[in-house]
């Protein structure tokens, strides 16, 4: 049941490949205009490399779909450039609070320290986080979408690959140095490459609503075992723009997945829940999920990211910060690869280290759904008893899983150039670099992650030795002032520490005092060139 219209249509418009007598080749053809097909072409564009975006319908809006968006995630938007009006728009939280019944068992802060451009979390439905996708990505000269054209064959190729192009005005061929496959759960080049998804498929339902009315609950996000106006289930409640509330409640496995979307079996349940029955009903669906993933995310030329590539349960918000996070990593990886900057077999490590994220999201996830929705009687009795001592002791507050919310994974690869020295503060190596408040060369404030932008770079303490050569460098209380100190305690910084910051804004690699044949080797391993095979 939807009631909400499309809010954004887009028409479909011939393109001049259509008109070509034999196959137009393009550098990178991203393949599914949803968030991460969004974000993987506006990057690559970004980094001057050319694109286009192919997707099937020519809407979007229809149903809220993923609201929670994490902060390494608006980081990632930042970057892009679209980060403004998510946060303008979006509902700001950092808080949880997780209920046994009545009862509050205890609240958790996201982000209890100040010092970051981004929040903690943003609620925000997710037509509103692809309208600002795609009117940034209009904005960009070399990126060209084209609505209404569906992949009805991919031949891959060693250099590439084929596709043949399905619109309104008959077929068409299209070649592409490179395939990014970003069409989502149902991945239809999946199935055309005749790839296996394996994984666990949950048989609980679960009822998705979104409600518009004036309620009184903060902006937080609450979630309920047992709850009095669900007894024997799970709830959950989020605030999102528009006055309006995402709800979830869990149905169990033998529901009418027909008969529950129905307002005579709805309507009751969120009057029970919300105490009223001032409210409307936006969206609502039923849904079971799955945790699965793709063997191998990098098929020759053809690269998948999102669903496509892997699916978790909703719990936890880890699908769209997921797939976005795909895009961060993949998108310089085939920049340099496409401009001979590095090699091609540079590639692989998309594959490495994006499946151990997928590995350690599907990991969260299950063990998520197996303690909101217990499957034996051995696995209700630990669910049961870890709540009530949740109530009494902090250490069984780690046992309540709700949902186990989305973290950015660590890259520990052949990419990074391992520690050799001692290190404390918050920046880890192989992770995204902590943000942190600056000032430029005039005194005015600027966020760190600003000052990097999307380039290999180099941060270093002066200790009266010559500024480091080679990538782009930014020296500290000359470049940038470290006013508050915040970056000297989350770097563990001292005079003489060198940081290498990949493209990606993850660490590299790091030294008390970098020399450049280190920071040399160092960039050549992030780019490929070096040390174990990537």
């Amino acid at each position: 049941m939807n009631t909400r219209k499309a809010l954004y249509q887009y028409g479909y418009r011939r393109c001049a490949d259509q008109d070509r007598p034999s196959a137009a080749r393009h550098p990178v053809v991203v393949v599914g205009a949803g968030p991460v097909g969004l974000c993987s072409a506006i990057d690559l564009a970004q980094r001057g490399i050319p694109v286009v975006l192919l997707d099937d319908a020519d809407r979007i809006g229809e149903g809220s779909r993923g609201i929670c968006y994490a902060k390494r995630t608006l980081e990632i938007l930042d970057r892009l450039g679209v980060a403004d009006p998510c946060l303008e728009k979006g509902v700001t939280w950092k808080v949880g609070k997780v209920f046994q019944r009545n009862d509050l068992l205890y609240a958790f802060d996201l982000l209890p320290e100040d010092g970051h451009k981004m929040p903690a979390f943003i609620n925000l439905q997710q037509y509103y986080l692809e309208h600002a996708l795609v009117e940034r990505a209009a904005a960009l000269p070399n990126l060209e979408i084209r609505w209404r054209n569906k992949v009805v064959n991919l031949n891959r190729r060693n250099d590439g690959a084929t596709l043949t192009v399905e619109t309104p005005e008959g077929l068409y061929d299209l070649d592409a140095e490179w395939v990014v496959a970003a069409d989502g759960a149902r991945s239809a080049l999946r199935g055309m490459l005749g790839l296996a998804f394996r994984g666990e498929v949950f048989e609980d339902r679960f009822l998705i609503a979104d409600v518009k009315m004036k309620g009184e609950f903060p902006p937080e996000r609450w979630f309920w075992f047992d709850p009095p106006f669900h007894e024997g289930h799970s709830a959950l409640l989020h605030k999102q723009p528009d006055d309006v509330w995402r709800i979830d409640l869990q149905l169990g496995r033998d529901a009418d997945v027909k008969a529950e979307q129905t307002p005579e079996r709805v309507m009751p349940r969120l009057r029970q829940m919300l105490g009223h029955d001032d409210f409307s009903l936006e969206w609502v669906s039923v849904y079971t999920f799955q945790c699965r993933r793709l063997e191998r995310f990098v098929h020759g030329h053809v690269v998948f990211v999102g669903d496509a590539a892997h699916q978790v349960s909703p719990f936890g918000a880890r699908g769209a910060n997921s797939g976005i996070q795909d895009a961060d990593n993949l998108a310089w990886k085939l920049a340099l690869i496409i401009k001979g900057e590095a090699p091609e077999r540079l590639i692989e490590s998309y594959d490495l280290e994006r499946s151990a994220a997928a590995d350690e999201n599907i990991g969260h996830s299950t063990r998520s759904t197996d303690f909101i929705a217990p499957r034996s009687a051995q696995e209700l009795r630990f669910r049961n008893a870890a709540l009530s001592l949740a109530r009494h002791t902090p250490f069984a507050k780690r046992m309540v899983n709700s949902g186990r919310l989305s973290m950015p994974s660590t890259c520990d690869t052949p990419l990074s150039t391992p520690d050799v020295d001692t290190w404390s503060g918050s920046a880890r190596l192989g992770a995204p670099v902590p943000d942190a408040p600056m000032r430029d060369r005039k005194g005015q404030p600027i966020w760190l992650l600003d000052a990097i932008g999307g380039e290999e770079t180099i941060l270093q303490v002066p200790n009266g030795t010559p500024p480091q050569q080679g990538s782009r460098v930014i020296v500290l209380g000359d470049d940038l002032i470290d006013a508050h100190g915040v970056f000297a305690q989350r770097f563990d910084a001292s005079p003489g520490s060198t940081y290498l910051v990949r493209p990606d804004q993850h660490l590299a690699a790091r030294w008390r005092h970098g020399t450049p044949s280190l920071l040399e080797s160092a960039s050549r391993r992030l780019r490929g060139f070096e040390g174990d095979h990537v």
